[in-house]
């Protein structure tokens, strides 16, 4: 019989096929405990999907903020699946708050930027409330969610709608496997998603480097097959030929869905994609508030 960390990783591997009413994410946020407390529901938009919740360590005093965006194609996904994520964050100082957005069909390109940049406003106005710094918020994003990120860290247009830049007020990005520069689009759901193949150059995060952008931690597991991890190479060597600060860290043996679970307690032995964010979130951090 598995033990807990392997039937863990073994759903994370096959998204849970086979076992009865038991999910991955039912698992690791089953395990999702620490010292943190969790208010959810908190709208920053109209409609049921511009809702979030804020995961806050105890006794928590301008502390980091990370505003995490979940993945799932554009098109599926909740913030309740992703509770390890925040509570594991937390649990380590970091004020983590977890939007939903806009998906496909309901919006495309560019809803969900959209929505995410709401979400980061709404972040840096309400930060203080919950213990964190609102000059200090990082967005960090798995999969389809580290590609909004990266298109708020890379592209100014979303933020400027709320009167704010990528270089002034993001600390720093970090994504997880993220697609930054995936076309030509085979799906066709990507082209509904899209748009037109003239616009495509617009929604690509690689077109937007420059030398003002944000820190940024890339990270990906060398066993995705879901995402080239081509494109954070791509992206991580875009971003150093222009002069900006980037870590970039592939994870051997690591596919899609472990990257994402290995943030959780039960499965952090498969690699320190945790400490390694906390990392990059403890010295960017202290560079700002240095500075």
């Amino acid at each position: 019989m598995w033990g807990l960390p392997a039937l863990c990783a073994g759903l994370l591997l096959s998204g849970g096929a086979g076992v009865a009413c038991l999910s991955p994410a039912t698992v690791l946020n089953g395990l999702a405990l620490g010292p943190c407390r969790r208010v959810r529901g908190i709208p920053y938009g109209p409609g049921p999907r511009r809702m979030l919740d804020v995961y806050t360590p105890r006794h928590a005093q301008t502390a980091p903020v990370a505003v995490f965006y979940y993945g799932g194609s554009w098109q599926e996904g909740g913030k309740a699946l992703y509770r390890f994520v925040g509570a594991a964050l937390a649990a380590r100082g970091v004020v983590t708050i977890i939007p939903d957005y806009r998906l496909y069909p309901q919006t495309r390109f560019p809803g969900f930027l959209e929505d995410s940049a709401a979400a980061f406003a709404w972040a840096r106005r309400h930060a203080p409330a919950y213990g964190g710094d609102p000059s200090r918020v990082f967005v960090m994003g798995h999969s389809a969610g580290a590609y909004n990120a990266a298109m708020l860290a890379l592209d100014p247009a979303w933020l400027a709608a709320h009167g704010l830049s990528p270089h002034q007020h993001i600390a720093g990005v970090i994504g997880l496997a993220g697609p930054y520069d995936f076309l030509p689009l085979t799906s066709p759901a990507l082209r509904a998603i899209f748009g037109a193949p003239e616009h495509l150059a617009r929604t690509q995060p690689i077109n937007f480097v420059s030398s003002l952008a944000p820190p940024a931690f890339l990270a990906a597991g060398k066993a995705d097959t879901v995402v080239d991890p081509g494109n954070s190479r791509r992206l991580a060597a875009r971003l150093a030929a222009a002069g900006g600060l980037v870590q970039l860290k592939l994870y051997p043996g690591l596919g899609h869905r472990r990257l994402a679970g290995a943030l959780s307690p039960v499965l952090r032995g498969l690699g320190p994609v945790l400490a390694d964010c906390l990392a990059f979130i403890s010295h960017h951090h202290s560079q700002r508030s240095a500075a």
